[in-house]
C-alpha cells in the first residue's frame, strides 16, 4: 500500500546510472540494483523494483544495523557509482575492460565491490523477463545459478552464505558475510553459466581498465565555460546511451516512469528515434566527440537500406536498426508508485513524424563545420533526407510529441523540413562546392509556407500547427534554427507568449491543448532550454541566465535529469535519464558560453 501511494518510491532523480555501451542499469541510494534490462537497453528486465517494489525484483547491498543512510556518487569522470557508509563502500560498474562497449551483445559483467568492516547482508532477488517467468535459484560452491533461463546467469559471490526463500514463483537468495577488511567481489554473469571461469583481467584490474575507459573519454571532450563539471556529467549521460554494437543511440535508459504520478502516461523510450539519437550525437560532436556521431550514421545507413524508401522511414528503432515491437503492457508490475500500465514497446513508431529528417542533415553540418572526416556516404544520407522532405513535407504529420490524434500540419516538422533543406544545401556547398538551385527553391517555398501559415494574429505568435491558436514551445525553433532571426518582432512575440502561457516557474511545458489522453504532465527540461537559449539570443541575457540557473538546480545529486519537473508537487518525472534534457542542457551552456 505504501508502495502504490507513492511513499516507497525513491525520487527518479536520485538514481545513478550505469553502463558498458550495451546494458545500462539504475542504482538507487543504499546500494539497491532497481532497474537493469538484458542482453541490452531494450531487451526484458532482470531487476525492475523500480516498477513494482521489491517483489519486481533487485540486487541489494547493506550494512547490517547500520542506522546513518549512505552517500552515493560517481568515482571521478565515469559511469562507475559508489555508495558509502562509515564502516562500508560499495563499488558497482558494468564491465568496460577490453573494449567490451563495441562487442556484440550477449556477456554482460556486473561488478559489485564490497569494502569495510562488519557484517553485511546481500538480497539477490532477479526477476526475469519483468518477472513474468518462474524464477529458481542453485547454490553453487562459489555463487548462486539462476536455473532454466534462455541466457544463462549466475551470480559470484565467494564466501558468501546464502539462503534461499520462496517468494510465490520465484526465489530470493539472501545472503550475509562478515568483513574484517578483505574485500568481496561479485560478479553477475549475464551469457555465461560459469561460476568457475577465472577472468584472465582480475576484477580489481576491470574496475581500473573501466574507469579509464569513462574518463579517458570524458578528457578529451572540449568543454564550454559555464557548469563545466554537470556538461561533462551530461555528456557521460549521453555516452551511456549510446549502443556500442550498432551506432545506435536509446532516448532513455527506462520504461514507463511516469509524466503523472498515478497516471497512465507512462511510455518506453528504451529505443532508438531517429530525431533524438541525431540530437544527442550532433550535441557531442559540439563537445567534440565524433565517434559517437560516425557511429549513429553507420547505424542510420542500414535503417535507411532495410526501409522502402526513406521518406518511409519510422520514427524509431530498436537499438539494433530494426523495427520495434507492438507496444503491450506488462500486468506483473505495479507500475513506479502505483502509474500503471508499465509498457514495452512503443505505438509511436507506427506515427508518421516528418521532423526527423532535419536533425540528420543538421548532424552531418554540424560534422563538416568541426572538421571531422565526413564521406561520400554521409552525403548520401543528406541527399536522401533532402529527397524525403522534397515528397512529404506539404503531408500532415503527428509531430514531434506524437500526440495520438488526427495529425496535423505542425510548425515544429514544417521547420525542420526546410532545416533539412537548408543543411543540405550548406553541405553540398561545403562538401562538393556545387549549388543546389532546386533545393534552394524548395527551401524557400517551404519558409514561405511557414511564415504565411504559422503566425496566428489572434494568438500573437507562431503556433503549434496551422489553423490553431494552441502554443507549442517546439515553435520557438523557428528562429532558434535560424528560420527567422531572434529579433524579429514575431518571434519575439512568441517568446512572451511562451512564457505567459507555458512556463511555471523553472519549467515550460510543452503545451496546454488537449492530446487526447486523461491527466495532466510536468514540464519538459528540454523545453525549457530551448526557452533559454530563445531568450538569451533574443537578447534577454538576464533572464536566460535566471531561467537556465533555476533549471540546473533540478538535477538530481549525480548530475542526472529524467525527462519531465512537475513545479505544483516540485518533483521530477518521466523516463530517467532522458537524452532530451542532457542535450538542452548542454546546449545551452554552449550558448551561454558564447559558443
Amino acid at each position: 500500500e505504501a508502495w502504490l501511494a507513492g511513499a516507497g518510491a525513491v525520487p527518479i532523480e536520485r538514481h545513478a546510472m550505469l553502463s558498458d555501451g550495451r546494458v545500462m542499469a539504475l542504482v538507487a541510494p543504499g546500494a539497491r540494483l532497481a532497474w537493469m534490462c538484458a542482453p541490452r537497453v531494450d531487451g526484458p528486465a532482470l531487476f525492475a523494483s523500480l516498477l513494482g517494489g521489491e517483489s519486481a525484483g533487485h540486487f541489494t547491498i547493506e550494512p547490517v544495523g547500520e542506522s546513518i543512510p549512505p552517500q552515493q556518487h560517481y568515482d571521478g569522470n565515469s559511469l562507475i557509482v559508489k555508495n558509502v557508509w562509515p564502516r562500508l563502500t560499495v563499488t558497482d560498474f558494468l564491465d568496460c575492460s577490453a573494449g567490451k562497449p563495441t562487442q556484440r551483445a550477449g556477456r554482460t559483467d556486473l561488478i559489485r565491490q564490497v569494502e569495510g568492516r562488519g557484517e553485511v547482508r546481500i538480497t539477490f532477488a532477479p526477476r526475469p523477463d519483468f518477472g513474468r517467468a518462474p524464477m529458481r535459484l542453485v547454490v553453487r560452491d562459489s555463487g548462486l545459478e539462476i536455473d532454466d533461463t534462455i541466457d544463462p546467469i549466475v551470480l559470484r559471490a565467494p564466501g558468501v552464505r546464502w539462503e534461499i526463500h520462496d517468494v510465490c514463483s520465484h526465489q530470493t537468495a539472501v545472503g550475509t558475510i562478515n568483513l574484517k577488511g578483505e574485500p568481496l567481489r561479485m560478479e553477475l554473469r549475464y551469457g555465461t553459466g560459469s561460476l568457475r571461469e577465472q577472468q584472465s583481467i582480475l576484477p580489481q584490474e576491470r574496475y581500473r581498465l573501466t574507469k579509464a575507459y569513462w574518463e579517458s573519454w570524458a578528457d578529451r571532450l572540449v568543454l564550454p565555460r559555464r557548469e563545466a563539471p554537470l556538461v561533462r556529467r551530461s555528456a557521460l549521460a549521453l555516452k551511456g546511451l549510446c549502443y556500442g554494437p550498432s551506432g545506435g543511440i536509446a532516448a532513455a535508459a527506462t520504461t514507463s516512469l511516469p509524466e503523472e504520478i498515478g497516471g497512465i502516461r507512462n511510455w518506453d523510450y528504451r529505443y532508438c528515434w531517429l530525431r533524438d539519437g541525431a540530437m544527442s550525437a550532433a550535441a557531442l560532436v559540439k563537445l567534440g566527440s565524433f565517434g559517437e556521431a560516425m557511429a549513429f550514421l553507420d547505424w542510420m545507413l542500414g535503417v535507411i537500406d532495410r526501409a522502402a524508401a526513406p521518406e518511409r522511414l519510422m520514427p524509431l528503432y530498436t537499438v539494433t536498426g530494426h523495427e520495434v515491437g507492438a507496444e503491450a503492457e506488462i500486468g506483473e508490475l505495479a507500475g513506479y508508485a502505483g502509474s500503471r500500465p508499465v509498457r514495452v514497446g512503443n505505438a509511436a513508431r507506427g506515427q508518421v513524424q516528418l521532423d526527423v529528417f532535419g536533425p540528420i542533415a543538421e548532424l552531418v553540418w554540424q560534422l563538416l563545420l568541426a572538421e571531422a572526416p565526413v564521406s561520400s556516404e554521409h552525403w548520401r544520407l543528406v541527399e536522401a533526407m533532402v529527397h524525403a522532405v522534397e515528397a512529404r513535407w506539404h503531408e500532415p504529420d503527428h509531430g514531434i510529441w506524437e500526440i495520438r490524434k488526427p495529425r496535423r500540419h505542425h510548425v515544429h516538422t514544417k521547420v525542420m523540413c526546410w532545416l533539412a533543406v537548408d543543411r543540405g544545401i550548406r553541405v553540398s556547398e561545403r562538401f562538393l562546392d556545387r549549388r543546389r538551385p532546386q533545393w534552394e527553391a524548395l527551401r524557400d517555398q517551404i519558409a514561405a509556407d511557414i511564415l504565411a501559415n504559422a503566425w496566428n494574429e489572434k494568438a500573437g505568435a507562431f503556433t503549434a500547427a496551422y489553423e490553431g491558436e494552441d502554443l507549442d514551445a517546439a515553435a520557438l525553433t523557428i528562429g532558434l534554427t535560424g528560420l527567422v532571426e531572434c529579433t524579429d518582432p514575431r518571434f519575439l512575440a512568441t517568446i512572451g507568449a511562451i512564457e505567459g502561457q507555458l512556463r511555471m516557474g523553472p519549467t515550460v511545458f510543452r503545451y496546454l491543448a488537449d492530446d487526447g489522453l486523461p491527466g495532466r504532465e510536468g514540464g519538459f527540461f528540454i523545453c525549457t532550454s530551448w526557452l533559454v537559449d530563445a531568450l538569451w539570443k533574443a537578447g534577454r541575457q538576464a533572464d536566460a541566465e535566471a531561467l537556465f540557473e533555476s533549471m540546473i538546480e533540478l538535477a538530481g545529486p549525480e548530475g542526472l535529469l529524467p525527462e519531465q519537473y512537475d513545479p505544483l508537487l516540485r518533483r521530477t518525472l518521466g523516463n530517467h535519464p532522458q537524452a532530451y534534457s542532457h542535450i538542452g542542457l548542454i546546449e545551452n551552456a554552449l550558448t551561454l558560453s558564447g559558443a
